[in-house]
Formats: C-alpha cells, sequence, structure tokens
C-alpha cells in the first residue's frame, strides 16, 4: 500500500526536488569559495524575464526556449550593471543589486500582463516552482520502475534535472583540478597556463544552466537558496574541498528530503488541515542547517580563512 501511494505521488517530486538541489550545490560550493555567492542569486533573478519573454515568442515552455531566454537576459544583466557602474559611478555591488531587482521584477510584471493559460507559467510558479504537481500519474508501484510502458510516463522535468546533474557533475569532474587551483589561488593557476577568466566563466555557465533547469520544477526560492546554503554550511564543516562538495551534496539532499516531507505531512501533525510549499520548506530546511552549522559546526570560527586545497 506505502509503495502503491509513494511511488505515483511523491516519488518523482522527491527524485526532481533532490536532484535540482544537488545540481545547485555543486557549482555554489567553488562560487561561496570564489566570494561569488551573488552570483547564483543573480542567476535565480535574471532568469524569469528571459523565461517569459522566450515563452512570448515560442508559445512554449521547453528547454531550448528557456536557455535562449535565459542567456539573452544574462547578458542584457551584464550590460545593464557595467553602464549602471561606469555612468553612476557606483561599486559593483549596489550595481548588482539594481539590476537583479529590477529585471525580476520586470519579469514578474511581464507575467502579471500575460495569457500563461495554456502553461503553468505564473507568479506562483516563477517563485515556488510546481513540485507537488510532478506526479508519475501511470505508476502503480515499485514495479513500474522496471516497466517501459510506465517508465514512459515519468515527467519530463526529471529527465531533464537528470540530465543537467550529469551535466554539472561531468563539468566538475573534467575540470577538477584547474577549478581547484584557480579557486584557492588564481595568480599561480595564471603561471601554469590555465585560462582563469574563461575557466570562471564557464563555471558561472554551469551554474546558469542548472539554474534554469532547476526553475520550471522548483521555482526560484529553491534555486537561490541552494546556491549558498549547503555550500555555506558544509564550509562550517570542514576546510577540505573534497569533503566540502561531499557535506553540500548531503545537506542539499537532506534539505530536498526532510523539505518535501515536512511541506505535506508537518502542517497535518501541528493540527493545521493543508500543506505547505515544498519549494518554501525546503529552502527553509536549508536554512536551519545553515544555522545549525554556523552554531555548532566545527570550522566555524575559521570560515573567513582560505580553505586547503
Amino acid at each position: 500500500m506505502i509503495g502503491e501511494e509513494f511511488v505515483p505521488l511523491s516519488l518523482t517530486p522527491l527524485l526532481i526536488g533532490i536532484f535540482a538541489a544537488v545540481a545547485c550545490a555543486l557549482p555554489g560550493n567553488f562560487l561561496v569559495l570564489r566570494k561569488q555567492a551573488l552570483i547564483g542569486d543573480a542567476i535565480s533573478h535574471v532568469v524569469l524575464p528571459g523565461i517569459v519573454v522566450a515563452f512570448l515568442l515560442t508559445g512554449v515552455i521547453s528547454a531550448w526556449p528557456m536557455m535562449l531566454g535565459a542567456a539573452g537576459a544574462a547578458l542584457v544583466a551584464v550590460v545593464m550593471i557595467e553602464a549602471i557602474r561606469r555612468l553612476g559611478r557606483i561599486e559593483p555591488g549596489a550595481a548588482m543589486g539594481v539590476v537583479f531587482t529590477t529585471m525580476f521584477a520586470g519579469g514578474v510584471l511581464l507575467l502579471e500582463q500575460t495569457d500563461t493559460s495554456s502553461v503553468h507559467l505564473d507568479v506562483e510558479h516563477a517563485l515556488y516552482g510546481n513540485l507537488e504537481s510532478l506526479i508519475w500519474l501511470d505508476a502503480t508501484g515499485w514495479s513500474s520502475l522496471l516497466d517501459a510502458e510506465a517508465l514512459a510516463g515519468l515527467p519530463v522535468e526529471l529527465g531533464r534535472i537528470a540530465a543537467t546533474l550529469i551535466g554539472v557533475i561531468a563539468f566538475i569532474w573534467l575540470f577538477w583540478r584547474p577549478l581547484k587551483i584557480s579557486t584557492f589561488d588564481e595568480g599561480f593557476a595564471q603561471t601554469m597556463g590555465i585560462h582563469t577568466n574563461v575557466l570562471g566563466l564557464a563555471l558561472v555557465v554551469v551554474a546558469a544552466i542548472a539554474a534554469v533547469a532547476a526553475f520550471d520544477a522548483v521555482g526560484s526560492i529553491i534555486v537561490i537558496a541552494m546556491f549558498i546554503c549547503p555550500p555555506a554550511a558544509a564550509r562550517m564543516m570542514t576546510n577540505q574541498l573534497e569533503s566540502q562538495i561531499a557535506w553540500s551534496v548531503l545537506f542539499a539532499t537532506l534539505s530536498a528530503v526532510f523539505g518535501y516531507v515536512l511541506a505535506g505531512y508537518g502542517p497535518l501533525w501541528l493540527g493545521a488541515t493543508d500543506a505547505v510549499s515544498a519549494a518554501g520548506m525546503i529552502a527553509t530546511v536549508s536554512g536551519l542547517i545553515l544555522a545549525l552549522t554556523a552554531l555548532f559546526g566545527p570550522c566555524r570560527k575559521r570560515a573567513g580563512a582560505p580553505a586547503q586545497a
């Protein structure tokens, strides 16, 4: 009975939540160590208007239009940041804050003024995603995992985020050594012939791909939280990069699992009648994990010191 209910109703949302969290947390480790954590926040903000414009032009919500729209929005954001920084003579952080919030607000306004009734795209979807609705209707139990006909009915979001996670892992594995060296000592990396600017850009592109792939299913809240919270919490646990990666994957997975379970059953345990947003609860759990590691993590007092390569 448990399998008959869990597999069709909860297995795929849970897997999508885990894959999305880990796909964002992995590049987030390098962004946090490079003191570029704001880039993860930025990506989750600027992709919204790009995705909405892509929908307006194509009339569909699919991977390639979303990616191209997000890439175009990112390019516009870079140009606007540089223009504000030069013309307004303000520091880059302030310029980024202005552009990111403005573009996200513009995306929300576009959504409110656009007829998206034919697809699942609205303001609530942009913030919280549609994780709870990504159920596997063709599944009848655990045996469906071996049924080719049932597997064909899996939500497309699962395949998309799984492929993205594999791509993120492949990028980090292939470029592990140059990523590691350039993260801790950019000058030394350049003397070794590593093109740090190109590698840094590639890292941002990979992070953007992860954000766009996760955005449709889990919304911007999880994307923002997962880029920062699991890596930052992992940083409190160790001074070794390899261990930090492992901790961040664990924290991202725990956030997704406990967040999803608490969203569905937590209110019932407290006597409420309605569940809460899974995306919001996952982000909340990730924040609580970060708070606990900040209080009790073995490396919390050395969080500002450079990690050991």
